[in-house]
């Protein structure tokens, strides 16, 4: 199997370029990050705060994720529900960020993911792919880039879709989730030793998506 595992911090073009190196290769790409901001939303919508541990444990067994192709694109599906914009809304990303540290909601959804893993090559994208996840991938990647440049991409594309957004909000929530990412107890984003560290900063998404495809296929045809 192709299993390429991909991590870094909020905005750092990781779903992005994901999906292009997928599409690219040929192969699947599972959106991980989308995986818990439907738990998130699911949480948020039966009004439990996703800090809540005691509350939003129990709600899993009601849970049910599942990707469908749909007019050519690919859409998530929550309890039989297209929510592939509703969990893009900017007050998800922080949802999302917190309820990803409760270690039942993590092992929930990696056990989806490592199954799919196993008999699928698969591109794979998150906060903890390299390190948790799919620890013995052959291809890991740690892509980042400065905070400021992810708040601006943040805020063009919110902009673009016309969002109304505040700057200096996003890059306070980048900065906040940025911590609880890399300091949460289980499962914490962390550059793993074998993984090439990409800073995209002042890289186009074509460029990193090269700087993969390269990576992969070199590998795969020695």
């Amino acid at each position: 199997m192709i299993n390429v595992a991909i991590d870094g911090p909020s905005g750092a073009g990781k779903s992005t370029i994901s999906k292009m190196v997928a599409e690219k290769l040929g192969i699947t790409y599972l959106d991980t990050g989308a995986m818990y901001r439907a738990v998130a939303l699911y949480a948020y919508r039966k009004g439990i705060d996703v800090n809540d541990q005691e509350r939003v444990v129990p709600l899993l067994d009601d849970v049910d994720i599942s990707f469908e192709l749909k007019d050519g694109q690919k859409i998530i599906l929550l309890n039989g529900e297209d929510v592939s914009q509703a969990i893009r809304e900017h007050y998800v990303s922080k949802l999302a960020s917190d309820v990803s540290k409760i270690p039942q909601v993590r092992k929930f959804l990696v056990a989806m993911q490592r199954k799919i893993a196993e008999t699928t090559d698969v591109v794979l994208d998150g906060r903890d792919i390299t390190s948790y996840v799919l620890p013995n991938a052959k291809f890991k990647f740690y892509l980042t880039a400065t905070a400021e440049e992810r708040a601006t991409r943040r805020y063009k594309e919110l902009t673009a879709k016309g969002q109304e957004v505040d700057f200096d909000r996003i890059l306070n929530d980048i900065i906040d989730r940025d911590y609880n990412d890399m300091n949460r107890d289980f499962a914490p984003l962390v550059q793993t030793q074998d993984s090439v560290y990409i800073d995209s900063t002042h890289l186009s998404i074509d460029e990193v998506a090269a700087i993969i495809i390269g990576t992969v296929t070199g590998a795969t045809k020695a």
